[in-house]
């Protein structure tokens, strides 16, 4: 049997953006059996590492599978069950595109492979529905749990399910927090998946890889609620490049920083406005906007999305322009995204409260 240098194997750098394999993925040897669990879903990069180590060890079977994990969340909140990661959309000012990066996102990492759901956090002014082209009311599987809707292959919740769309949501504060716990807890994430609603076909529990919180504008309740008491593994923060949106977008950033919540990174929405006669890009709102903001920060660009009118069309059609238009080239930027998100999450440490339950020490 060949025995192998796992350190050294770990060490291997596989694309700039994963310099380190060990990063990403647990290796482990059995016998003459090399197994590579890598932490996020890419076909396109476990077959570039299955390449790279039967090249390098020449007389091994090499099995790469993808998963993910529960990932570290903000402290003195333990993480859930069924949901291994959230992430949290979130914007300083309304209007900059924050939906609609939402449900793009949510699409493009669930083309990936990974169980994806999306909640619309936005009691106020839920635009999901409208998005992702679905009105229907939840299944209910008992008296307190609903099923959530499957549409283009992911799961969703909104409070625009449960009313009609023209009514308006006259709630005060706590019961618009109270209405988004409900949507979180009362619902059955990962049963869309499976036809059993408790167990998935491998026998284990019922579960989501990322769930993506489309948040409302601004630092308000909502949004401090799901920074105090939701467990988010991490928040993207989507902004325009002009000045009046960079000054709210600050806001935001530092909401989340206060709860010690790791930040992604940054998304500039409608960077460049392309023409739909000639295709030439214009910096309406002006230029390096997203990337000011990101290097005050330090934390990452994600990535720029300009503005174009397939993508309003797509989303008012219901049918989000990743699904609508694969091969447009708005869809490849969202899908370069969701890869670096995904990779971003997989290199943060493993959260073991599911091992141990919340720990409390008293006086």
């Amino acid at each position: 049997m060949i025995k192998l240098n796992i350190n050294e194997l770990e060490n291997l750098a596989i694309s700039p953006d994963i310099p380190v394999l060990g990063e990403v993925a647990r290796l482990k040897q059995i016998g003459d059996q090399l197994f590579v669990t890598l932490l996020f879903y890419s076909e396109t990069i476990a077959e570039h590492i299955d390449m790279l180590l039967r090249a390098r060890l020449p007389g091994m079977q090499v099995d790469v599978t993808c998963q993910t994990e529960a990932k570290t969340v903000q402290p003195n909140v333990p993480v859930r069950k069924d949901i291994n990661n959230i992430i949290a959309i979130s914007s300083g000012k309304g209007g900059v595109g924050k939906s609609s990066t939402a449900v793009n996102l949510a699409l493009a990492l669930a083309e990936t492979g990974a169980k994806v759901g999306l909640l619309d956090a936005d009691i106020y002014g839920p635009s999901q529905p409208t998005m992702l082209g679905i009105h229907d009311y939840p299944e209910l599987i008992d008296e307190k749990t609903m099923r959530p809707n499957f549409v283009h292959g992911i799961e969703s919740h909104s409070i625009g399910y449960l009313v009609d769309g023209d009514e308006a949501m006259i709630w005060r504060a706590p019961m618009i927090v109270n209405a988004l716990r409900q949507l979180l807890d009362n619902t059955a994430w990962g049963t869309c998946f499976t036809d059993d609603k408790t167990k998935t076909a491998t026998g284990s529990k019922r579960f989501l890889d990322y769930l993506i919180i489309d948040l409302p504008p601004g630092t308000g309740d909502i949004s401090l609620s799901v920074a105090q008491k939701i467990p988010v593994t991490g928040v993207i923060t989507v902004t325009t490049p002009q000045d009046i949106a960079l000054i709210d977008g600050r806001r935001s950033i530092k909401l989340f920083n206060k709860m010690h919540i790791d930040h992604i990174g940054i998304i500039e929405n409608m960077s460049t406005h392309i023409c739909q006669r000639c295709g030439h890009e214009s910096p309406l709102f002006g230029t390096r906007g997203g990337s000011t903001l990101a290097d005050e920060f330090g934390v990452a660009l994600l990535g720029r999305i300009p503005l174009d009118i397939m993508l309003r069309e797509s989303l008012d059609a219901g049918k989000p322009i990743v699904v609508a238009e694969p091969d447009h080239p708005i869809s490849r930027r969202y899908r370069q995204i969701a890869e670096i998100t995904a990779v971003t999450l997989a290199k943060k440490p493993k959260s073991f409260s599911r091992a141990f339950g919340t720990i409390v020490v008293e006086k």
